[in-house]
């Protein structure tokens, strides 16, 4: 999909070709968007914590919960832009989370009943989840519905 061309005028060519580059990798914006997940949760954390002396068992979901629904929105609107119901995707997410949880503390306590590196048990349940988590969220979560006939396709951008 090409950029409008009053839009392309505003930006330099470095920020045009990184903004294309962007529009076209999915998967990159879904990176980006779990790091910057991560970042709130930890920064969050911290600050509750160490800025405001919140106990780490009230600390903890506050700042995971306020990572997920920035995850989520996100996700939905800048990763794939989704057309389709907001509240059957969130249904779909918090399933998806909850199987997430669930699937890394089987292998993170695996790795360590095994007495191997329960952090290397980490890094490869990330990587797992990671991995299936783009699927979904592409495939499952925020799924483009098919265009009816006469409607504009979501994965087009309407004329200018």
């Amino acid at each position: 999909m090409a950029l409008r061309p009053e839009k392309m005028t505003s930006q330099t060519p470095a920020r045009q070709r990184i903004m294309e580059f962007l529009h076209r990798s999915p998967f990159l914006k879904f990176l980006i968007v779990g790091v910057l997940s991560f970042a709130l949760d930890l920064g969050l954390l911290v600050a509750l914590h160490e800025g405001l002396n919140v106990d780490l068992v009230i600390a903890t979901p506050i700042a995971f919960l306020t990572s997920l629904v920035f995850n989520f929105a996100l996700q939905r609107s800048f990763t794939f832009r989704a057309m389709n119901s907001r509240t059957v995707s969130a249904a779909k997410y918090i399933a998806l989370v909850i199987v997430n949880v669930v699937v890394t503390d089987l292998i993170v306590t695996g790795f360590d009943n095994l007495d191997w590196a329960y952090g290397i048990g980490k890094v490869v349940a990330t990587v797992l989840t990671t991995g299936w988590n783009f699927l979904l969220y592409r495939h499952w979560i925020f799924r483009h519905e098919p265009a009816r006939d006469g409607e504009p396709s979501p994965d087009t951008e309407p004329a200018p």
